[in-house]
């Protein structure tokens, strides 16, 4: 049995194969993405070669009105209106803040302190790869729906580059959006799917604690900073977690907590700071009420006065079931059922959820783990890399997806 009959296509071999020539070009430009990281709303040299690429190829990209990222659509010309809604294909192009600790890596960032370590150069190389192979094809008169393919700046940057991307217009005409982000756990030649909720809500929240300092031997004259902070620490997730139902997954995970320069001063000062997270959109929605009054409670026990500054991320990543079946059967077109697992939700966040407030769409998870490898390069980690076969693997969904209607026909053939 083909693998287009498999996953019950017509017998014709299903056009957008990577050919190694290209493959090897889309290698070459996503190492040189590595080697020059950019921090988001600072892509302009990601930018620029994206774009001087995609005009290669005949397209006419339009950069940002923010400066940095772009939107390009293949098969509708500027200011045409499409008669069928717009396939849209998400990358996001910046960098991380951290140093690049692989060794013996020819590629490896050449910025200090900055690094591809979420795998957004793969992200990129992936919708560009697609966006050359659909120009191909439309040019040859087979691309049977128009796609835009949005290269989006500053999803670290909280709360994301896709609220500007979106207001810019990105979304106009689009009728289902689709992504992939890398997924170290996963061998290449494999995505994970889930449908429904496969990301958390991420917030951030910073709190200053106030009060009269002093001596440590006369503690009870002051405002003990020190243990205020420490049961603010302590006690306000303790008391979030009993404030919401356990299954919405209202997490309060603390990243920075200062206090204080010497051993006998009570300081008047204390700062904490860490990220909110949340399962639940219901329960994300509520969740600024819910932290600002435990920490009020617990502040307010310790005599300390209290700052707070919550500040909104992004949503859970909710894939829709018919975009999550699209890119089910666009790989199972490609490299049979098998190449597809279930995935779980993760706490981590992802600005994508901004674009599913307005369309249906669905996020892959995207294997990047060498087939035997054993030892799992974490995101967000300065030895993160990927195994470029995956590039192949995702230009190839996402060609495959603009030919494929989720309810099982194949639109080419409309």
């Amino acid at each position: 049995m083909s693998l287009e009959s498999e996953a019950g296509l017509p017998g014709d071999v299903l056009p957008g194969v990577l050919s190694e020539s290209l493959h090897a070009e889309l290698v070459a430009f996503r190492r040189d993405l590595h080697m020059h990281p950019e921090l988001g709303n600072q892509e302009f040299r990601t930018t620029a070669a994206i774009k001087e690429r995609l005009e290669q190829a005949g397209l006419r990209p339009r950069v940002l009105a923010s400066g940095t990222g772009l939107v390009c659509d293949i098969g509708l010309r500027e200011g045409e209106r499409s008669a069928v809604p717009v396939l849209a294909l998400r990358a996001d192009i910046d960098a991380l803040p951290i140093p690049d600790t692989k060794s013996d890596c020819p590629y490896r960032s050449t910025v200090p302190d900055r690094a591809h370590a979420c795998g957004h150069d793969m992200h990129t190389t992936i919708v560009l790869g697609t966006g050359l192979v659909l120009a191909d094809l439309h040019a040859k008169g087979l691309l049977p729906r128009p796609v835009r393919l949005i290269f989006q700046p500053a999803e670290e940057v909280l709360p994301g580059g896709a609220l500007d991307a979106i207001e810019d217009g990105v979304l106009a005409g689009v009728g289902r959006i689709l992504a992939v982000h890398c997924d170290p756990r996963v061998d290449a030649g494999k995505v994970g799917l889930r449908h429904g909720p496969i990301t958390s809500a991420c917030d951030r929240l910073e709190i200053a604690l106030d009060g009269p300092g002093g001596h440590t031997a006369r503690p009870h004259l002051t405002t003990d900073l020190v243990t205020a902070a420490a049961r603010v620490a302590v006690d306000v997730p303790a008391l979030i977690a009993r404030r919401v139902d356990t299954r919405a997954g209202l997490a309060l995970t603390w990243g920075r907590i200062e206090s204080g320069h010497a051993p006998n001063v009570v300081p008047q000062h204390a700062e904490l700071a860490g990220t909110v997270r949340c399962l639940d959109l219901e329960a994300w929605r509520e969740a600024p009420d819910i932290v600002h009054a435990a920490i009020d409670e617990v502040a307010t026990l310790h005599r300390a006065k209290s700052e707070i500054n919550y500040v909104r991320g992004v949503p859970p990543v909710v894939n829709d079931r018919e975009s999550t079946e699209l890119l089910r059967r666009a790989m199972a077109a490609r490299r049979g059922r098998d190449s597809v697992e279930s995935t779980e939700q993760s706490l981590g966040g992802e600005d994508f959820s901004w674009y599913l407030e307005h369309v249906p769409g669905a996020m892959a998870r995207l294997g990047v783990r060498k087939p035997g490898e054993r030892t799992v390069r974490d995101l967000h980690q300065g030895d993160f890399d990927a195994d470029e076969h995956a590039i192949t693997v995702g230009v190839e969904m996402f060609t495959a997806a603009a030919f494929l209607e989720p309810n099982g026909s194949n639109g080419a053939t409309r």
